[in-house]
C-alpha cells in the first residue's frame, strides 16, 4: 500500500507537473508553508469561486510566506486556460494519474444524476515550512474557506 499524508508527520515525497513547466517537487517547498487545495474540475462554479477567493487572499498569503497551488486532474492546458481566465496568482497542479490525491486520500466515491463515480472531494491541507501536515479540510464549503486557510496559516 502507498504511503498517505498524515497530520503532524511529515509529508512524504512527491514530484508533480504544474503550470508555468514546473515540476513541483516537496523537497523544494522546505522552508515555506504551502497550501494545496485539491478541487473537483476547471471552469465549474464551485471552483472558480474557490480559485477566486485564493487570488483574492494571494498577497496576504505570500506576507506571511505561504504558498497556494490548486490540484485537480484536470491537463496542463486546461489548468493554463483556467488560470488565465482568473487571473490566478499561483500555480495548478495537474494531477492527471492521481499520485498527489491518493497521497492526501482525495479520491472519494461520489453520486451525481444517480450514477456513481471516484472523484475529487473537495479539501485542503496546510503544510509547515518543516513539510509536515498541520492542518487539513475535508468535504471543503467554498464559502468563507480561503480566510478560514489564511487564519489558519498565519496561526503557524
Amino acid at each position: 500500500m502507498s504511503k498517505t499524508a498524515q497530520l503532524d508527520k511529515a509529508v512524504p515525497a512527491f514530484s508533480v507537473a504544474a503550470t508555468s513547466g514546473l515540476t513541483l517537487r516537496s523537497r523544494d517547498l522546505k522552508g515555506h508553508k504551502v497550501v494545496l487545495y485539491f478541487y473537483p474540475k476547471d471552469n465549474t462554479p464551485g471552483c472558480t469561486t474557490e480559485g477566486s477567493d485564493f487570488r483574492d487572499l494571494h498577497a496576504e498569503f505570500e506576507q506571511i510566506g505561504c504558498r497556494v497551488f490548486g490540484v485537480s486532474k484536470d491537463s496542463l492546458r486546461s489548468h493554463e486556460n483556467f488560470r488565465n481566465k482568473l487571473g490566478l496568482p499561483f500555480e495548478l497542479i495537474s494531477d492527471e494519474d492521481e499520485t498527489l490525491c491518493r497521497l492526501f486520500d482525495v479520491i472519494k466515491l461520489k453520486k451525481m444524476y444517480g450514477r456513481e463515480f471516484e472523484g475529487i472531494e473537495r479539501s485542503t491541507f496546510l503544510i509547515d515550512a518543516d513539510g509536515k501536515l498541520r492542518r487539513e479540510w475535508r468535504k471543503v464549503k467554498v464559502k468563507g474557506h480561503a480566510e478560514e486557510v489564511l487564519e489558519a496559516a498565519r496561526a503557524l
